[in-house]
């Protein structure tokens, strides 16, 4: 099930450029970071309503996703996730299931 989740989300991770700039700016500068559960983080007060809008963004793309293919939402987003980190640079800020941020390599 996680195979065929994965083969059909490949082409769409991330298509919603009205969102992309945004995170992309956010990492950049280490105010948010990815989780491994395909949420944004703010890792400062300022970034928090972008990242707030973002998440939203992300959770409908989600939602519609997991109603496809009749899977947990957490299932898609921990999918998204391993396609938004082969995606982001080095030195973006990268949080673990235990709470502990990390940078990529």
């Amino acid at each position: 099930m996680v195979a065929l989740l994965f083969a059909l989300l490949g082409s769409a991770v991330l298509g919603a450029t009205a969102w992309a700039q945004s995170a992309e700016e956010l990492r950049r500068s280490g105010d948010a970071g990815e989780r491994w559960d395909g949420l944004m983080e703010a890792r400062t007060p300022s970034a928090e309503s972008a990242v707030d809008k973002i998440n939203q963004e992300r959770l409908e793309v989600y939602r519609d996703r997991a109603e496809q293919q009749d899977a947990p939402v957490q299932s898609v987003g921990k999918i998204y996730f391993e396609k938004i980190l082969d995606k982001v640079p080095s030195g973006t800020w990268i949080k673990k299931p235990n709470g502990e941020w990390i940078q990529k390599q």
